[in-house]
This record gives C-alpha cells, sequence and structure tokens, in this order.
C-alpha cells in the first residue's frame, strides 16, 4: 500500500559494508512507494547504534560486514531494540549464514538482486508480523526445524569442505537437472546456482557435470540410479 493510499511510509536503515553497493540500494528504495531511508550503515555497530539513534520500522541487514557482522548486529537489535524488524540482504541465499541470521531475529530475507515490488512487500510484511521468505525459504527452514535432510550426506560430514546448500545443488546436478531445472527446484537463480557450482567443482575437484555426478555417486551425495 503507498503513503498516498493512508499509510506511513516505513522507515528504513540499509546496512552494508560495500559503500557503492549500499549507495545503490538507498538510491533504489528512494523510487520505492512507502518507503523513507531514514540511515544507512557501513557495519553492524554502526547498524546498531543507528538503530538506537533512528528507531527505524526495518533494517535491511547485509551478512557479511567487517568488526560486527549481521547476525551479531541483528540479535543485538532485536535484543535491543524489538520494535525495529530485520530483513536480511545478502548476495545469494546461503545456509551456513541465512538460518543463524534467522535464529538472531530477522524476519525476511532479500537478494541484492531483488526488485522494488519484493523489496517494499519485504518490507510490508515483517511490519505487519509476517516473516518476509520466499516459499524456498520457507520449506528449508521447516525442513531444518523438523530435522528432514534435503541433502543425503548430513551436514557435520558433508565432503570436502561442501556446505548443506552445495550438496544439494550437486545431488540435482546427479539427477540430471540442467542449472535453469536446479534454479526452479530451489527458487533461487540461475545466476546462484552457477556460483554454487564453482565453489562445488573448486571444492571437490572436478572439471566437469560427469566428474561431478561421479563425485556425489563417490561420497554419497546422491545414489546412482537402481539398475
Amino acid at each position: 500500500m503507498s503513503e498516498e493510499e493512508g499509510q506511513k511510509p516505513a522507515r528504513v536503515v540499509v546496512a552494508d559494508d560495500q559503500t557503492v553497493v549500499r549507495e545503490g540500494i538507498v538510491m533504489l528504495l528512494g523510487l520505492l512507494p512507502g518507503i523513507e531511508v531514514v540511515g544507512s550503515a557501513g557495519d553492524g555497530d554502526e547498524a546498531v547504534r543507528l538503530v538506537a539513534e533512528l528507531a527505524p520500522d526495518v533494517v535491511l541487514m547485509d551478512l557479511r560486514m567487517p568488526r560486527c557482522g549481521g547476525v551479531e548486529a541483528t540479535r543485538r537489535i532485536r535484543a535491543g531494540h524489538p520494535g525495529t524488524q530485520v530483513v536480511v540482504l545478502t548476495t545469494f541465499d546461503d545456509d551456513e549464514s541465512l538460518f543463524p541470521a534467522l535464529e538472531a531475529g530477522a524476519r525476511g530475507y532479500l537478494t541484492k538482486d531483488a526488485g522494488g515490488d519484493e523489496i517494499v512487500r519485504a518490507v510490508r510484511n515483517v511490519m505487519s508480523g509476517q516473516a518476509g521468505l520466499a516459499p524456498g525459504i520457507q520449506r528449508r527452514l521447516l525442513e531444518r526445524l523438523t530435522g528432514a535432510e534435503p541433502c543425503p550426506v548430513p551436514a557435520a560430514r558433508t565432503p570436502d569442505g561442501l556446505t548443506t546448500r552445495e550438496c544439494e545443488v550437486l545431488a540435482l546436478i546427479a539427477e540430471g537437472l540442467s542449472n535453469q531445472e536446479i534454479a526452479r527446484r530451489l527458487h533461487i537463480s540461475a545466476a546462484t546456482v552457477k556460483t554454487h557450482i564453482n565453489n562445488l567443482f573448486a571444492k571437490a575437484g572436478v572439471k566437469d557435470r560427469a566428474q561431478a555426478v561421479r563425485y556425489a555417486y563417490a561420497t554419497g551425495v546422491a545414489r546412482p540410479p537402481a539398475r
């Protein structure tokens, strides 16, 4: 709902250590209806200070920042300023950093390539008490809470330092899915899939998908089809 329709604009603080990214997000938010940027921070400590000073409705919080990262800043904000909601802002969905942020009190999640409509929706959702999470994130959170494993290999025993998400992508490669199909299955972008594939190829020491499939079978990340 827009400001013109009678709803007060959401007062937002943006926290990101990369100046160009931070300024770009602030500029984008300035063009969106119902959003008022009241401050921006270059690290978690500054974000906490601005929240104490400005009492914003929402902080868009980058996770990976120097000194005080997004998870710790989220924990401090939610403990000291419960009236301010936190929406995670990150390059791609990485369970190893996303879930600690949710556990620290973040209620929403956005990738940095999110469109204006997605940002407004996430901000309004968390302000109204709803979770601003994509369906794929909700599914994986439910799996985590119920103990369901999205990957045949438990996270504590993933091979060669692969993350749980990289194992999940590897298992889908072994199923024969293309990057676009993996993206649709996991509710992430094709660019994010490519990033995960590059990372897991480097960690596993494989050069192509055929080698990756053999590696997946050998390590138990995927099971060979029954003959």
